[in-house]
C-alpha cells in the first residue's frame, strides 16, 4: 500500500512537503507519483518520477516550483512544493504503476493510489 503524509495548511509563498511510504511489497521498480484534485475540478497528474529516478516529469502549472524525488531503497517518494499559491489547493494522492513514466494524466491510470492528503494554501 501506498501512504501519504504531509500538507496541511500553509499560507500563499511557504514551503512544504509531502512524502509518500510505500509498503506490503518492493516498489522499487515502479514509476511513482502525484496527483491532486482540486475542489469542483477534475483530478490531474502533477509529477512522476520513473522506477530508476532517470524520468521526471512535471504539470506545467507545477514546473519550476515543485520538485519530486525518491529514496535509495525506491519505495518512498517525496514531493517538495515551494511558492505555494491558492491554485495549488488540492488533495494530493501519491500513485504507482510499473509500466512507464510517460502518459501519466492522459493514457495512464496508475494501478496503485495512496489515500489523499489535503494541502490548503491561504492567500
Amino acid at each position: 500500500q501506498l501512504q501519504a503524509s504531509g500538507g496541511g495548511w500553509v499560507q500563499a509563498g511557504d514551503s512544504t512537503r509531502l512524502s509518500c511510504a510505500g509498503s506490503g511489497q518492493g516498489w522499487i521498480n515502479y514509476n511513482m507519483g502525484w496527483y491532486r484534485q482540486a475542489p469542483g475540478k477534475e483530478r490531474e497528474a502533477v509529477t512522476v518520477i520513473s522506477w530508476n529516478g532517470n524520468t521526471i516529469d512535471y504539470s506545467d502549472s507545477v514546473k519550476g516550483r515543485f520538485s519530486i524525488s525518491r529514496d535509495d531503497a525506491g519505495d518512498t517518494i517525496y514531493l517538495q512544493m515551494n511558492n505555494l499559491q491558492p491554485e495549488d489547493t488540492a488533495v494530493y494522492y501519491c500513485a504507482a504503476d510499473i509500466r512507464r513514466p510517460t502518459g501519466w494524466g492522459t493514457d495512464i491510470s496508475p494501478d496503485y493510489w495512496g489515500q489523499g492528503t489535503e494541502v490548503t494554501v491561504s492567500s
